[in-house]
């Protein structure tokens, strides 16, 4: 199993380009299921989700080919096997987003429930409750979602959803199918974040007719059938923004090539205030810093607020701040697992529920520490480039999930960084 090892106290200088978005790809791969068509992906990032989500295309039928380049072309005109089985989606919970186009297309989808991070419950029943709505019998049996249209029907038909929750997945799924129905469809409380509207802009593309998206309110008129197009995935805000920490932590001045500032309006105000100086430009966001920062208290919630997944990067630069913050965690239950690893370093923090009290401390120490999950891996790093002496970080194959070769990224810009198979 690969490791980090990672000498610490080095700033950072020089350019890093952000790579597309994995919740944009991931999507936007099922999207290309849709339409008999070839569909062309630039921008895709190389990440083992990416390559999951590939394998399980690839297994119903589909013709499915990568350029070095990033260059994904995607031919579902000979799909075969409208399933998504349990060995191909153990890792990766994205898998849930098969089942919308798959029985928009095809009236019918053997989709196994999701697996992923562990880092709190993803129910699918807002997926299975919305699908049901617009027409779909849908089963669980044996750890499956089943999938079908009833008798008679071709097509699912529109209609008004309204989730219980904002469900970013869910409303990806409602877009997708919708985009085949009958009639109108429309999503309240639909998810905002800018993967969202990416992936409308590409079933437009397509040749869908979608209003509203970017806003909690998205209408749909199906179309009887969608085309090919020519698409590429918006860059990574999340891999962005743990750039924009890492650099804020350590110190030096870096040039975020293709990042884009827009999509971090929540994060970049924090990191301004905790005075680093962050700076949009036309092709990316520059950031610089230098000293000891402040500390900033900060609450997760849906987009256009703070990122769930920016919390454990942001809290990384928190531990070695000057003065006490709080972070409160909204999104999901069991997210703060990479707290006691950060303390293995020298943080100081408490939990208690949903809420982290950071005390900063002058420096962390080096030592071993293991990855959880996704962006606790991230945060884990963060630490360890700021720590003095050397710090190990252990189970990356989490960080292999989310994000396009980050060690060599680091490297390129001043980090003392290896990877140890």
């Amino acid at each position: 199993m690969d490791k980090l090892l990672i000498r610490g106290g080095r700033q950072l200088h020089g350019e890093v380009r952000i790579s597309g978005a994995k919740n944009a790809a991931l999507p936007e791969l099922c999207a290309a299921l849709l339409t008999a068509q070839p569909v062309t992906l630039r921008n895709v990032p190389r990440l083992q989700d990416v390559q999951t989500m590939l394998k399980l295309i690839r297994n119903m039928g589909v013709s499915a080919e990568r350029d070095e380049d990033g260059t994904v072309r995607v031919d579902a005109g000979g799909l075969s096997s409208p399933e998504a089985p349990y060995e191909l989606v153990k890792t990766m919970r994205a898998s849930v987003l098969a089942l919308g186009p798959l029985l928009a297309r095809f009236g019918e989808a053997t989709v196994s429930l999701p697996g992923g991070c562990a880092i709190g419950s993803r129910p699918v029943d807002q997926h299975i409750k919305g699908l049901q709505a617009m027409g779909a019998e849908i089963a669980v049996e044996h750890g499956y979602m089943i999938a079908k249209l009833p008798k008679g029907r071709s097509r699912l038909r529109g209609t008004r959803i309204t989730t219980d929750m904002v469900t970013v997945t869910g409303t990806e799924n409602f877009l997708m199918a919708a985009a085949l129905a009958e009639g109108e469809t429309v999503l309240e409380n639909a998810a905002q974040e800018p993967e969202i509207p990416d992936l409308a802009e590409m079933l437009i593309r397509m040749g869908a007719k979608i209003e509203g998206h970017g806003t909690s309110r998205i209408r749909i008129q199906g179309v009887d059938a969608l085309h090919g197009c020519d698409h590429a995935v918006v860059a990574d805000r999340i891999e962005a923004g743990t750039f924009l920490c890492a650099v804020a932590a350590t110190g030096g001045k870096v040039f975020l090539r293709h990042g884009r500032a827009d999509h971090l309006d929540a994060v970049i105000e924090k990191l301004r205030e905790a005075g680093a100086s962050i700076t949009a430009a036309q092709d990316g966001i520059h950031v610089e810093s230098s000293g000891r920062l402040r500390a900033q208290s900060f609450r997760t919630t849906e987009y256009p607020g703070f990122p769930t997944d920016m919390q454990a990067q942001f809290m990384a630069l928190n531990v070695v701040a000057e003065g006490a913050s709080k972070v409160t965690e909204t999104i999901f239950e069991n997210r703060f697992m990479h707290v006691n690893e950060m303390v293995r370093l020298g943080a100081r923090i408490q939990t208690d529920g949903k809420v982290a009290v950071i005390e900063g401390v002058d420096k962390l120490s080096g030592a071993t520490v293991m990855a959880t999950d996704l962006r606790a891996s991230a945060s884990l790093v963060i630490a360890g480039l700021v720590a003095e002496g050397e710090t190990l970080v252990d189970r990356i194959y989490h960080l292999d999930r989310g994000y396009d070769q980050m060690e060599s990224k680091l490297r390129g810009i001043g980090a003392d960084i290896e990877r140890i198979k």
